[in-house]
C-alpha cells in the first residue's frame, strides 16, 4: 500500500494494479452482516458473536495503515430539517483546509515529492510532530489502554499534527492529540461489544 501499488493473486492469475493508496487510504465497512449493530433505532439481528466474528475479518495491520477510523450512525430526518441546528458552513471549512495545506506545502517546501502530513518518515516525525509533557502523558495513556501499535502512535501523531494545522497552531495541543486518539475507534479491544 506505501508504494501505491496492489498484486492481486489468484489460483487462476496474477494481475498487478496500481492503486491510488497514496492519494486515498479509505475503508468501508459495516460492523456487521445486518448492518444494524450500534443504529440508534434498528435492532441488529445477528446471532451472538457474529459481529466480533465479521470483524475479526479485518486485519490489524491493515487498520493500522487506515489514518481515521470514524463510525457514523444514520441522521433522523427531524436533525436533517431543523433549521435552527446551524453548524459551521462549507465555506470556512474550505478555507480552513486551504489554510491548512498552505501550512504543510511551505513546511515541507524542502523535501521533493511531499507536500502533506501524512507523507511523514517515522524520523521527521519525532522533529514536526513534537508535543509537550502533558501530550506524553495523554499518549501513553491511550496507548496503554487502548493496547496501540507503533504504527498508530505513528498515525496519531500525523493526524494530530494536521488537525492542529486546521486550527492554525504551531504547536500539537492536548486537545488535537486527544481529537486524533478518537479516530482509531476501531484500535479499542472489545470496541465490538
Amino acid at each position: 500500500m506505501k508504494l501505491g501499488k496492489v498484486r492481486l493473486i489468484s489460483l487462476w492469475h496474477i494481475c498487478p494494479l496500481r492503486n491510488p493508496f497514496q492519494k486515498w487510504r479509505e475503508k468501508a465497512t459495516q460492523e456487521c452482516p445486518c448492518g444494524y449493530y450500534n443504529h440508534p433505532e434498528k435492532e441488529c439481528t445477528c446471532p451472538p458473536g457474529a459481529v466480533q466474528k465479521y470483524l475479526n475479518k479485518i486485519s490489524g495491520p491493515l487498520l493500522d495503515r487506515i489514518d481515521l477510523h470514524v463510525e457514523v450512525t444514520p441522521v433522523p430526518f427531524s436533525e436533517l430539517s431543523n433549521k435552527n441546528n446551524v453548524g459551521e458552513d462549507s465555506a470556512s471549512i474550505r478555507q480552513r483546509v486551504i489554510q491548512a495545506r498552505e501550512i504543510q506545502t511551505e513546511r515541507y517546501k524542502d523535501t521533493p515529492g511531499m507536500y502533506a502530513n501524512a507523507q511523514m518518515s517515522s524520523k521527521q516525525l519525532r522533529h514536526i510532530c513534537a508535543i509537550n509533557q502533558a501530550g506524553e502523558a495523554l499518549l501513553k495513556k491511550a496507548m496503554e489502554r487502548l493496547n496501540l501499535s507503533a504504527r498508530a502512535y505513528d498515525r496519531i501523531l500525523k493526524v494530530s499534527r494536521t488537525i492542529a494545522d486546521l486550527a492554525a497552531s504551531t504547536d500539537i495541543k492536548a486537545e488535537h492529540l486527544a481529537e486524533a486518539i478518537q479516530y482509531r475507534s476501531l484500535d479499542r479491544e472489545g470496541w465490538a461489544g
